[in-house]
């Protein structure tokens, strides 16, 4: 499949924060194809928060460049959508207020119906302080001043962290019926792979302030095999190897294989959460992204 749309594209991206600060993002080169729902998955600290504040406008970058909508991201803030970690709301104001002033600062783009509907999902009174809602109903909130603008790009930072199992369910299928009525591109960042797996089209990993992996899940998974042979006679060289246990007499591993792998092996397709722990063990191992499949299917 040819993509002739970019919702988001990196080239040599870097931010340092200070003169003498470590560099949070370094060398970032990824694109991802309008329509996606992405999974921006690393650990704490990774660069994720970064990357995405980056991409909503609120960072600069100290190098190389990122494009949002085939815009810079500045130009692109009033079609782009992004719930930080903390989820900033005027907590003196009512849950109605907080609707009406996201009205007054997207005339153009509002749609009052979607945000009402989405508050309306949780129960709020539209009478209440933000200051008293719960963790997770200040989410719903943040969620519905996003979705009201009908933006063609959103971001949402752990937007999952603070919800109980059932509002994580309820809150996702919103998300999934934005992406499938309107084509919203969505990018959602968390360090538990399960939580988006079953979501997720498109895989963004993030490690050492790096990007790991990038691109549609099914070809990255394809693109790897687990496999499980005797340790003793295990030639793991003509393949690219991510990670390597030996347990007794058994090795596993996970690898990029450049040959067939021999029959006595027991080959099989990785799960998600083992493609990216296996990349998060082993920080040397070689990179692959979008741009990097492209390339080698040539």
């Amino acid at each position: 499949m040819t993509d002739t749309a970019a919702a988001m594209e990196t080239a040599a991206l870097g931010k340092r924060f200070g003169r003498r600060g470590g560099w949070a993002l370094r060398d970032c080169a990824f694109r991802l194809p309008a329509g996606r729902v992405c999974a921006v998955v690393g650990p704490n600290g990774a660069g994720k928060s970064t990357l995405m504040a980056l991409a909503a406008g609120l960072l600069a970058p100290t190098e190389g460049t990122i494009t949002v909508l085939g815009t810079s991201p500045a130009a692109a803030r009033a079609r782009v959508g992004f719930v930080a970690q903390n989820k900033p709301l005027y907590p003196q104001l009512t849950v109605a207020e907080t609707l009406r002033m996201g009205a007054d600062l997207n005339p153009e783009r509002w749609d009052a119906d979607e945000a009402e509907r989405i508050v309306a999902g949780g129960e709020l009174d539209p009478k209440s302080r933000i200051r008293t809602l719960s963790g997770g109903q200040r989410t719903r909130v943040a969620l519905a001043l996003a979705l009201g603008k009908r933006p063609e790009l959103l971001f949402l930072d752990e937007p999952m962290a603070d919800l109980d199992p059932l509002a994580r369910h309820e809150l996702m299928g919103v998300l999934m019926g934005q992406a499938a009525r309107h084509g919203t591109t969505i990018a959602m960042s968390s360090h538990v792979v399960a939580e988006l797996e079953d979501s997720c089209d498109h895989l963004l990993l993030v490690g050492d302030g790096r990007i790991r992996l990038a691109g549609e899940i099914d070809d990255l998974l394809a693109a790897h095999s687990r496999v499980v042979t005797a340790a003793d006679s295990a030639d793991l060289t003509a393949h690219t190897v991510i990670d390597s246990r030996v347990t007794g007499r058994q090795l596993t591993a996970l690898i990029r294989p450049t040959a067939p792998v021999p029959a006595e092996w027991r080959a099989t397709t990785p799960t998600l959460e083992e493609l990216v722990l296996s990349y998060l063990r082993n920080p040397q191992a070689a990179a692959l992204t979008q741009t990097d499949r492209r390339e080698t299917t040539v």
